[in-house]
């Protein structure tokens, strides 16, 4: 059933981009309908559960390859607003290679944490109610994002904190971070500071999963076939 029903959802949402969600779903309940199969909001809930651990899956996938931060415009982590002034002084002395190294080890370390975003994705999803399945269905093109976000952002950062720690450590970060400071705070009349390196690079790598996710969400509802499975695919081309 399960299947069924969001093949249905697949089969529509290609050939109807111009409809709105209210209407694809109504037409859904009737191709399983008309095949025999009752359609029931369980059953709605579940399509949408299936789609959303795909695109949250792969979501987590994209920005835990090499370079899936530090190679996306939109999403590169730099230097903390407040640190700003201690990147631009240091590369005034000369010490641009440093910078660099610096600014490519946070985005290491967040590709690094997005290893072990995906479980806490998909239990949310698994918990996700009914209703709350219909009313994202139903939603704007990031509602199934928006409540994500909502069930999951204390968890996300309770388990990236100390991965993040780990990581910076790991890809030296903190060490980079270490010598940039030190070499800041010696210079003479600048204000000594020494932002929390861990809870911005948390911060950031949460933002971007974020972002990552709402681009799948996106992409789900405009064209599943674009993450569809052989047997969707067959499905579909008999359409």
């Amino acid at each position: 059933m399960k299947n069924l029903l969001f093949i249905a959802l697949v089969v529509l949402t290609v050939n109807t981009k111009a409809q709105g969600l209210q209407g694809l779903i109504k037409k859904a309940t009737n191709i399983v309908s008309e095949s025999g199969s009752g359609l029931s909001s369980q059953d709605i809930a579940n399509g949408l559960k299936e789609a959303l651990t795909m695109g949250a899956e792969k979501g987590c996938v994209n920005l835990a390859k090499p370079d899936g931060f530090f190679k996306n415009a939109a999403l590169k982590i730099l230097m903390p607003p407040e640190a700003q002034k201690v990147e631009s002084t240091i590369r005034s002395l000369g010490m641009n290679q440093l910078a660099d190294d610096f600014i490519l080890s946070m985005n290491r370390a967040a590709e690094d944490a997005c290893h072990a975003a995906a479980p806490i994705f998909v239990k949310a999803i698994k918990d996700m109610s009914i209703t709350d399945g219909i009313n994202i269905l139903k939603g704007n093109e990031t509602a199934a994002t928006t409540y994500l976000k909502s069930k999951t952002q204390e968890d996300l950062k309770a388990s990236f904190n100390p991965i993040i720690k780990t990581s910076l450590n790991k890809v030296d970060a903190t060490k980079y971070w270490e010598k940039i400071i030190t070499t800041y705070n010696a210079i003479p009349l600048t204000k000594k500071m020494n932002p929390d390196l861990a809870a911005y690079v948390t911060e950031k790598s949460m933002d971007g999963i974020y972002s990552e996710i709402a681009t799948q969400e996106k992409e789900i509802r405009a064209n599943p076939m674009a993450r569809t499975t052989a047997l969707l695919k067959s499905v579909f081309e008999k359409k």
